[in-house]
């Protein structure tokens, strides 16, 4: 009986191993950039090195624009595209193995699609990843339009067009899944609000409005910024903390915890940050915000309050070098980031310590991916800095590819997926004889 449990158990952790291997979802299958799960040690065999002629297995070029992620499950990676002036939206499927497209259809059409203005080097129309589950993807462009389909017959099951929202400068937060909910973030200049869609069906299950208090308004009675100060581009997370299910989000002017199962607000902490993109992050205990622009920062918030939080609920603030569009990673109890600018930081997630802050070079868009113990950090020009995930700062390598990135990297396997202005790359090392 020892040796059957033995069996049952090594299948498991074989079987746990190998639904892990894909990247399902903006950050990965743990939300935080991580290819590898926390704890583990395994290394993946990643590459270190790479270029337009090295450990390129393939690359498909990818029509229009877009910056999400390609998400990947089951041999099928999906993409988000659209026309550059924003008419048309499509969801791709490309087969991992070979790299072909197997599927591009437009999924929704806008006749007047509101201008990125300002934005336009900055975002586009197809910034949201797509979330995938087996058998479902959902994909989702904002107040453009949400939809899910099937994923073997490459139909939609159904469609949602009329969710409101001024983007102003076009979406950004991407959809998650949790339990039988699809939720989404609206964080305009006209209206801020979550909601629950049922993912089976599209309907709304819940709908909760943001609580920040603006005090943005100039001697006009209009909102100053042009909207900017209201507007944000963050994706939550579900965690379970202080014996609580809660879902952590980020807007302009507060961080906030609701649950996830009824939209309730749980607490908030208010920030004087605006049009943050960064995704939370949970680790060692406590809740970690980067708030944006404006006063840019890092926090950290215990997780276990209620209604507004006082400021001896952030346990740490980290004001120098704050990203506010890219996401961090962590590792071993260490926060590594990288800013638009180019400074890459280590931090210590417990305290907020500072370990290490360089700068290495470039502006950055995308978020930072962790994997065999390295950061990798990937520029808009198209360079890839390969730090060392560690207390002492080390470069291990720099790589480039044409194009340059806006979309956040995805790892499946041993392989890299990176997805540049123009194309879809498998940067995988050779198989040696």
């Amino acid at each position: 009986m020892r040796k059957f449990a033995g069996l049952l158990l090594l299948l498991f952790c074989s079987l746990n191993t190998f639904a892990q291997a894909d990247w399902p979802e903006f950050r990965g299958p743990w939300c935080d950039g991580r290819a590898t799960a926390p704890g583990q040690t395994n290394l993946l065999g990643l590459p270190l090195h790479w270029s337009e002629t090295e450990n390129v297995k393939w690359k498909t070029p990818i029509p229009y624009r877009g910056w999400s992620t390609p998400v990947i499950l089951n041999g099928q990676i999906w993409l988000t595209t659209a026309t550059i002036d924003g008419h048309d939206f499509f969801a791709i499927c490309v087969e991992q193995e070979t790299g072909k497209i197997i599927f591009n259809q437009k999924i929704f059409h806008c006749d007047n699609p509101e201008s990125l203005g300002a934005a336009v080097n900055f975002n586009c129309y197809a910034s949201p990843s797509a979330v995938l589950e087996p058998g479902r993807v959902y994909v989702n462009f904002g107040s453009y339009g949400t939809a899910c389909l099937d994923t073997a017959a490459f139909k939609v099951l159904w469609k949602r067009d009329d969710l409101p929202c001024r983007h102003f400068r076009g979406p950004g937060s991407s959809p998650i899944v949790w339990n039988n909910f699809l939720i989404l973030t609206f964080d305009g200049i006209d209206v801020q609000y979550m909601t629950a869609l049922d993912k089976n069906t599209g309907k709304t299950v819940w709908k909760t409005d943001r609580t920040a208090e603006w005090n943005d308004l100039d001697a006009s009675g209009q909102p100053m910024g042009g909207g900017d100060y209201r507007k944000a581009f963050s994706t939550p997370i579900v965690i379970d903390a202080a014996g609580r299910t809660q879902m952590l989000s980020v807007g302009t002017k507060a961080a906030y915890s609701y649950d996830p199962a009824t939209g309730q607000e749980l607490w908030k902490v208010p920030t004087t940050a605006y049009s943050p993109a960064s995704r939370p992050i949970f680790d060692n205990g406590v809740a970690i915000f980067a708030t944006g622009n404006g006063k840019s920062e890092v926090l950290a918030v215990r997780a276990d309050g209620h209604g507004e939080l006082p400021p001896s609920a952030v346990v740490w603030r980290a004001p120098r070098a704050a990203p506010s569009q890219t996401s961090g990673t962590v590792d071993n109890g260490l926060l590594f980031m990288v800013n638009e600018s180019g400074i890459a930081s280590c931090f210590q997630t417990a305290d907020g310590a500072d370990v290490w802050r360089e700068r290495i070079g470039g502006d950055y868009s995308a978020s930072v991916l962790y994997g065999d113990g390295r950061i990798y950090c990937f520029s808009r020009a198209g360079k890839v800095t390969v730090l060392k995930a560690g207390r002492t700062f080390e470069s291990l390598a720099t790589n480039e590819l044409a194009g340059g990135f806006m979309a956040s990297p995805a790892v499946s396997g041993k392989a890299l997926y990176l997805r540049t202005k123009t194309d879809l790359y498998r940067i995988e090392e050779a198989e040696r004889n």
